[in-house]
C-alpha cells in the first residue's frame, strides 16, 4: 500500500459516509473536506500541495485519472460534477454558487445565493488561474486557457480563452484564419501569447 493510499484510507475513516476515494489515489499536502456535504473521487486521482476540495453543504463528484494542481480550489455548494481524465492547473477556482446582491439595503452575506451547479465533462484541461463560475458546463474535450473566466455552456472540443471566455478554436483543427491579412495561426498559440 502506498503512502497516498494510506492517506486516502485515513481520510475516508475520518469522514466516514461522506468521503469515498478510489484506488491508487495520491495526495501531496492538499486538503479534502466534505464538511456537511459529500465528496466522491475516482481511481488514480492526484491532489497536489495546497489544493482544496471543500463540499461545504453540497457535493463534489470526480471521475478517474484526475489531477488537481497546487493552490486550486473546488467548492461543492451547488453541486460539482467532474468527469474522467480532467486536468486542472494551479490556482484555478471552481465555484458552484454565487452571492445575491440585488438588494442594496441588505448585506450581501444575508441575501440568497444562486446554486446552479457546475459540470466539467471528460478530457478537459483547465489552465492556470482560470475561474469557473456557477452554472458553467464545460463540454467534453475542452481546453480552457490560463486566466479565463467561464460561465455558461461550452461546445465539445472547444478552445476557450479570455474573461469572459470565448471560443477561439477547436481541438484537432490545424489552422484557422488569424485576421484580415489572410494569414493562418495555430489556435494553441493563442493560449500562450501575452496580450498587452
Amino acid at each position: 500500500m502506498t503512502l497516498g493510499e494510506i492517506r486516502a484510507l485515513l481520510l475516508q475513516l475520518r469522514y466516514w459516509g461522506r468521503l469515498k476515494i478510489g484506488s491508487k489515489f495520491r495526495i501531496d499536502g492538499g486538503i479534502i473536506n466534505p464538511n456537511r456535504g459529500k465528496i466522491r473521487i475516482g481511481r488514480k486521482a492526484e491532489i497536489k500541495r495546497g489544493a482544496i476540495i471543500d463540499a461545504n453543504d453540497g457535493f463534489v463528484t470526480i471521475g478517474d485519472h484526475f489531477s488537481l494542481n497546487p493552490y486550486s480550489i473546488l467548492y461543492g455548494s451547488g453541486g460539482l460534477t467532474i468527469g474522467n481524465w480532467v486536468r486542472i492547473a494551479a490556482h484555478v477556482v471552481v465555484i458552484p454558487a454565487n452571492h445575491g446582491f440585488s438588494d442594496p439595503d441588505t448585506p450581501i452575506k444575508k441575501q440568497p445565493e444562486t446554486r446552479l451547479g457546475i459540470v466539467i465533462e471528460d478530457d478537459v484541461w483547465i489552465g492556470a488561474g482560470a475561474v469557473v463560475l456557477d452554472g458553467a458546463h464545460i463540454s467534453r474535450g475542452c481546453v480552457i486557457g490560463a486566466g479565463s473566466v467561464v460561465r455558461g455552456r461550452t461546445d465539445p472540443l472547444g478552445i476557450y480563452v479570455g474573461a469572459p471566455a470565448r471560443k477561439v478554436g477547436v481541438r484537432g483543427e490545424k489552422k484557422r484564419p488569424a485576421g484580415p491579412g489572410g494569414t493562418t495561426a495555430d489556435p494553441a498559440l493563442l493560449l500562450s501569447r501575452n496580450k498587452d
